[in-house]
Order: structure tokens, then sequence, then C-alpha cells
């Protein structure tokens, strides 16, 4: 079973369905016995990073999710979810995240292009197993304003350039993050998920 992790924030529901229409067993949950019971964890969000980490202390999530992360189970971060990851976020001040993979959160520093950054771009990727079944051509659709940044490489499983190069997705074993949102990505997205779905502990 697929647990998506109900905080308070974002689009859990249009994860969920992604998953259910997958043929997964999935649902969102604040059950933190559903969580130990699942078999993979999704972490989604859309929104500010403070309002995220103040609904995951609020609801005694962050040492459960930290543990369960600990555990080897397959955990995905999904946009919010994947800047929650590091060690700390510099959006609208510095706050502490979760610490689950090396780096920072911080903001575009773009003198002529919009932010946010809204719409659909490009995967420069690596070789990883998320992306296999993912096409040739890897666009995504992406919702944000703030980017991984100082992350080591060997985590560094994506790059997308918006004025220049960013993280867009990482790996550290079981702990995935992935930037856009693969539930709004269509049939290149869904295969990301699937494959997501399809690891094993």
């Amino acid at each position: 079973m697929i647990a998506v992790v109900d905080y308070g924030m974002g689009n859990l529901r249009s994860v969920e369905k992604a998953f259910t229409f997958l043929g997964f067993d999935a649902r969102v949950t604040a059950d933190k016995q559903i969580l130990r019971d699942a078999s993979h964890i999704v972490l989604p969000g859309v929104g500010a990073i403070a309002d995220a980490v103040r609904h995951l202390k609020e609801r005694g999530f962050v040492e459960e999710i930290q543990k369960q992360a600990a555990s080897g189970k397959p955990f995905l971060g999904i946009c919010l979810g994947m800047q929650l990851l590091f060690d700390k976020s510099y959006e609208n001040g510095e706050y502490d995240a979760l610490g689950l993979i090396p780096g920072e959160v911080k903001p575009f520093e773009l003198a002529d292009m919009r932010v946010p950054h809204m719409g659909w771009n490009s995967l420069i990727v690596n070789d990883n197993r998320l992306f296999v079944d993912a096409g040739k051509e890897k666009y995504v659709y992406f919702v944000h304003s703030y980017h991984a940044d100082n992350v080591p490489e060997e985590y560094i499983i994506a790059k997308t350039n918006y004025g220049y190069d960013f993280v867009s997705a990482v790996q550290k074993e079981n702990i995935y993050g992935l930037q856009f949102h693969p539930e709004k990505s269509g049939k290149t997205g869904l295969a990301m998920l699937q494959s997501f779905g399809g690891l094993k502990l």
C-alpha cells in the first residue's frame, strides 16, 4: 500500500488518484500506524515551507517521517515535499527541514525571467530506474519559486534549465525527490510514478 502523507498541505488527492489510476492501492492518511504499515510513502506538498514545517511539527510527523525514510522503504517527496527532504530552506527566512538528503533550498536568482517557474520544461536526466519507462523526451510540469542548491552531485538524478541549471530530481538510497509534479505531467509523469510504485524494500 502507498501512503500519501496528509499534513494539511497541497495536492494530496491528485497524487492518490494518479497511483490509483495506475492500479496501486494508495490512500491519503494522517495515521502514523498506516505510515508504518505502508510499503511506500509519498510526501507531496504545495505552498510555503514555513507552513509545511509547522504542520509537520504540530501533527508529530517529523520524527515519524525520518524513521520511515530510514527504514529503507521507497520514499518520494514531490514539489514542496522534495524541498522538505533537505537540511534547510531559505524561503522567507531560515527553516530547518527533514535533513534526509544534504542540501538547502534557495530562491531563483533571475533578472529577466518570470518567477515562479511555471509550466512545462525538460529534464536532463542521469541513468535512474525512476526514468527508465518515461520516454526519450522528458517534459514535465513545474510550479515553484525555490529550488535545491548545494546538493552533492552523487544524489542528483536530474537537472532542468530555467535561466540556469537547477536540481529537479534527487535520490539518496531509497529516498527520491521530484521538484516537478509527476501527477500533472501526462504519460511521462505517470511512468515515473509507475516505476516508483514498483520499487521493492
